[in-house]
């Protein structure tokens, strides 16, 4: 076999058994395509808030079932690591990406109207504070190299704990206070963890934008859950 079938073939592989150029390849286009989702992510958030009858609208619709976005957040995460070990053509995960940022951008514009209106500097605050905590724990395992699998019982426990606990909220009517987010802020960035060496150690090389889509919704529940958290700090 040829050097260049070798390099080829190699897109058919796991990153981590891929020879190196590929497994960098792999990663730059995942990264990149994560930035582009973030990208347009930020403009649609922007257009929708800034059309005063759609905010409206997402306001009221929207913004009283809010447990919905972290439903969606949970189950996108698990739809793309699904994909990595299913044969999904690069089409549909390229459908389910756009589909999901679009989602989430109708999702976040009742979070974001009521922030802007009563805490300002939370949402920019929220977001350095996002890259600052995401850069961090995607180094981390870029550095060490780790396989944080392991994790996913504890994440899947700890979803269905954060998901019974919204549920009793709204049944019974009491609020999540600073603790509950807190708690699942710490679930966001064991997710974090995972999805990134899943990227690492999980993921074929052909398979970017799933790996993009699974960390995009791991960086929006970060920052839907820090805007949470602030808030909570500006009323105090």
């Amino acid at each position: 076999m040829s050097l260049t079938e070798t390099y080829e073939g190699s897109y058919n592989h796991f990153a981590a058994d891929a020879i190196a150029d590929a497994r960098s390849e792999f990663i730059r286009r995942t990264y990149l395509h994560l930035a582009a989702a973030m990208l347009v992510f930020v403009g649609l958030t922007g257009l929708f808030l800034g059309i005063e009858p759609v905010r409206n609208v997402l306001a009221v619709t929207i913004g009283q079932y809010w447990f919905v976005s972290i439903i969606a957040f949970m189950g996108v995460s698990w739809l793309a690591n699904w994909w990595a070990h299913s044969q999904v053509s690069t089409t549909l995960q390229y459908v389910g990406l756009a589909t999901y940022v679009l989602a989430v951008a109708l999702l976040f514009v009742p979070l974001l109207t009521q922030a802007s209106m009563f805490y300002p500097d939370v949402i920019p605050a929220a977001a350095l504070l996002t890259a600052i905590v995401f850069g961090g724990l995607t180094v981390v395992v870029m550095i060490t190299g780790a396989d944080f699998s392991f994790l996913r019982n504890v994440l899947v426990v700890g979803s269905l704990a954060v998901l019974g606990t919204i549920g009793c909220s709204l049944l019974f009517g009491f609020s999540l206070g600073i603790v509950f987010v807190s708690a699942a802020l710490a679930l966001v960035c064991g997710y974090i963890l995972y999805t990134t060496s899943n990227v690492l150690h999980h993921y074929r090389t052909d398979q970017h934008v799933a790996a993009s889509l699974a960390l995009f919704a791991c960086v929006a529940e970060l920052f839907w859950w820090m805007i949470r958290l602030l808030s909570f700090f500006s009323d105090d």
